[in-house]
């Protein structure tokens, strides 16, 4: 007996086939949805957590296809427009259907941990914490003055503390025995490090922004992209150094034309690439120039301890600025720049474990010359370990990996600094008195 409620048997199967012509359909529609919502939530996470990710226009070119999803089949929608940057979020309001442009990812901008599950207030309320870091701080700074703060690397301190340690090793060092360094001294030299770092970035894009635009680490500079012209850079420049001899006139004479030479150095060091395959030799010399305006600060002339100080420091910059060149060392070629990277090659080890070695023995005559005691050979011998680990560990054909070992430079010219302060304070007033004596 037919089930079709008196239709004919042919008619009951017409109505049977198109019942499951329907679900097929029905099914291959839920496939096609869920497809298209792994598909989106796919290109959401892209590495990074799954709560959310920001895509922006990256240099307004849109480089990915606009796809149409609904809101309620993809459990996303907009719900945040900050800084041009627009966040995704799970979908609170399903009957929203709008079109989504995939314009490229920007990692690290994302609000972190999982805030967005959380909806748009706690969201907001988490933008408004306070974070003193240099990136973060140029991140919230006007747009205008982002450019700037770029060009003067605002948000890699890395350089100012490379250029200040060496000054702070100089000053501890001329410190009177029992006494801790001059804070008012280490507060200019702070600050001359932060200006004259700054300066000495604008003249090398100013000379090298050409260069600059083929090296893929370097090509977006201020200077080299044209987001700042030229004439614009030169007016930041005035004012950097403006503010730098300023801090200068604070010091003896002595240390204010000693200070005034170095500017030769600062002007032409970025052309040493252009002619010899030691250009880190000539920011050595540059980048350490304070160690001895900080000394005649204080001791109102320069003195044997603080050549050897002085020496040492060059080669310490030769060391971590030879691993950092090994990061540009194929567009180097390409373009015709010269550094000690390309010079030694396959024996970048070798030469600079030579450096290390003289360097140490800089230090520890400097430590001999002035009497120093047992913290600052501490500190001596912490920083022979710590190169020692470096030049063995280093990967020189892996960039991020020579990126790392630069950075950790900051943290031993701290070591060093506090080594050479303790030292000092355990100086007793017979060793000033004997050196004195030996003097004469």
């Amino acid at each position: 007996m037919c089930f079709c409620n008196g239709l004919g048997r042919n008619s009951c199967f017409a109505v049977f086939k198109m019942t499951i012509s329907k679900s097929i359909l029905l099914l291959k529609s839920i496939k096609s949805n869920i497809n298209s919502i792994i598909d989106v939530h796919n290109r959401i996470i892209v590495s990074l957590p799954a709560c959310c990710q920001c895509f922006c226009n990256q240099n307004n070119k849109t480089f990915s296809q606009s796809r149409k999803f609904s809101s309620h089949a993809s459990g996303y929608h907009f719900s945040h427009k900050l800084n041009q940057r627009i966040f995704l979020q799970p979908n609170f309001f399903p009957e929203q259907t709008f079109k989504t442009s995939f314009s490229g990812v920007r990692q690290n901008n994302f609000p972190p941990d999982g805030s967005c599950f959380k909806g748009k207030d706690a969201y907001r309320k988490q933008k408004r914490n306070l974070s003193v870091t240099p990136k973060a701080i140029l991140d919230a700074s006007p747009k205008s003055l982002q450019p700037y703060l770029r060009l003067i690397r605002f948000d890699k301190p890395i350089g100012t503390w490379l250029l200040y340690w060496p000054c702070t090793w100089s000053i501890g060092l001329a410190a009177a025995p029992g006494h801790f360094p001059d804070l008012w001294l280490l507060t200019l030299f702070g600050a001359g490090a932060f200006f004259m770092r700054g300066a000495g970035c604008i003249v090398n894009d100013m000379w090298d922004r050409d260069f600059d635009r083929k090296v893929e680490r370097t090509k977006l500079r201020p200077l080299a992209s044209g987001e700042l012209t030229y004439f614009q850079g030169l007016c930041c420049l005035g004012g950097m150094l403006s503010v730098s001899l300023g801090i200068l006139l604070q010091l003896n004479w002595y240390s204010v034309i000693l200070g005034a030479a170095s500017m030769v150095l600062v002007i032409t060091y970025p052309l040493a690439k252009r002619v010899t395959f030691w250009p880190q030799a000539m920011l050595g010399v540059t980048l350490n120039w304070g160690v001895l305006i900080a000394w005649s600060a204080i001791q109102g002339s320069i003195q044997t301890p603080v050549v050897s100080l002085y020496f040492a420091s060059v080669l310490y910059t030769m060391i971590y600025d030879s691993i950092y060149s090994h990061q540009d060392k194929y567009d180097d070629m390409l373009i015709g720049v010269k550094s000690t990277a390309l010079k030694f090659g396959d024996k970048t080890k070798h030469w600079l474990s030579g450096f290390a070695t003289i360097m140490i023995g800089g230090l520890t005559l400097t430590g001999v010359a002035l009497d120093q005691t047992w913290p600052y050979y501490t500190g001596v011998s912490i920083t022979a370990a710590h190169l020692a680990y470096q030049l063995y560990t280093v990967d020189l054909d892996n960039a991020d990996d020579c990126a790392a070992k630069f950075r950790s430079n900051t943290g031993l010219g701290f070591v060093m600094f506090v080594s050479i302060v303790l030292g000092t304070l355990l100086k007793t007033q017979k060793n000033e008195i004997d050196q004195l004596d030996n003097e004469e």
